[in-house]
């Protein structure tokens, strides 16, 4: 039981990665391979912060602005320089570990015996695992609330249209290449916010920490989409949490069943194949059974 609540907590947390990453990938339609870099940054921003001894909600802030402007420097290069998305986001991952470095100094930083997010809630001498439930839970329903109202609006609107059919976008007077920037910039800070609130909870933060992000992600997104189909957006967004949360439980069942810790990104590279090609063994099952009763009936 202790297990499956610690995966139900750390699905939370996670999603606010799913989050951020549904942005790029649903909303302006564009593989957007920084998330794997501005994970470890905003992870990297916060801790540091944290250790000189700013406040943990403000490091929070500083990790989202980080995320920010790693999206504009992705949105730069495939606006401005007309680098493909991919490849754009590979250039400013790979620059964001030297930087992620800069900004620890080392490989890694611990933050024991310092005050985090999750600190006053320890305080208050919660079972086990409920304060990163009731930390990420409030997180994530902020964002979900943000969200809402984001996309109902004019602007909103605009940021979906660039990523449903930027040439009709473009037609309506829309700054499709303002958009594709702001779009970016919005993804990694939601990134980063997850980064930076995962490395409190981690109570650390490593370099090494971004590496399969990018798969995490989109495992929560598709578990969602396929397992919850025309839904309205807010319950898509829903969907994503809950998404993430059955991703970790998969990974603890994993566990569980005795299989070795060092292929689970093998197991979460193999599951999200699953769950994207499950679309089309449905609709093939569905194929092969009408063929079989018009062949029973003619």
């Amino acid at each position: 039981m202790n297990m499956i609540i610690s995966a139900v907590s750390q699905g939370l947390l996670w999603s606010i990665l799913a989050l951020g990453l549904f942005v790029s990938f649903r909303i302006l339609d564009l593989a957007d391979m920084t998330t794997e870099g501005a994970f470890p940054l905003g992870a990297a921003v916060a801790v540091q912060a944290i250790t000189l001894g700013v406040n943990p909600y403000l490091a929070i802030i500083f990790a989202i602005i980080a995320g920010c402007a790693a999206g504009l420097i992705t949105g730069f290069l495939i606006t401005k320089l007309q680098i493909p998305s991919l490849l754009a986001g590979i250039l400013t991952m790979t620059g964001l570990y030297s930087i992620n470095l800069r900004v620890m100094g080392r490989a890694n930083i611990s933050l024991l015996g310092k005050k985090t997010v999750f600190t006053a809630l320890q305080n208050m001498n919660l079972p086990r695992h409920f304060d990163t439930i009731f930390f990420g839970l409030v997180v994530v329903l902020l964002i979900i609330f943000l969200y809402t109202i984001f996309f109902k609006t004019e602007f909103g609107q605009a940021l979906i249209a660039t990523g449903d059919n930027e040439a009709m976008a473009r037609s309506l007077g829309i700054s499709t290449n303002t958009m594709k920037i702001i779009g970016l910039m919005l993804s990694n800070g939601i990134v980063a916010l997850a980064g930076s609130i995962i490395a409190q909870d981690n109570g650390y933060a490593d370099i090494s920490m971004g590496i399969g992000t990018i798969v995490i992600g989109l495992a929560s997104i598709i578990i969602g989409e396929v397992l919850f189909t025309n839904v309205s957006f807010k319950l898509r967004l829903v969907c994503l949490i809950i998404g993430s949360v059955l991703y970790r439980l998969i990974m603890v069942l994993v566990l569980e069943a005795g299989m070795n810790p060092n292929d689970f990104k093998l197991i979460s590279a193999i599951l999200l194949t699953f769950f994207l090609a499950l679309p089309k063994i449905k609709e093939t099952y569905y194929l092969y059974q009408l063929r079989k009763k018009v062949r029973r009936n003619g």
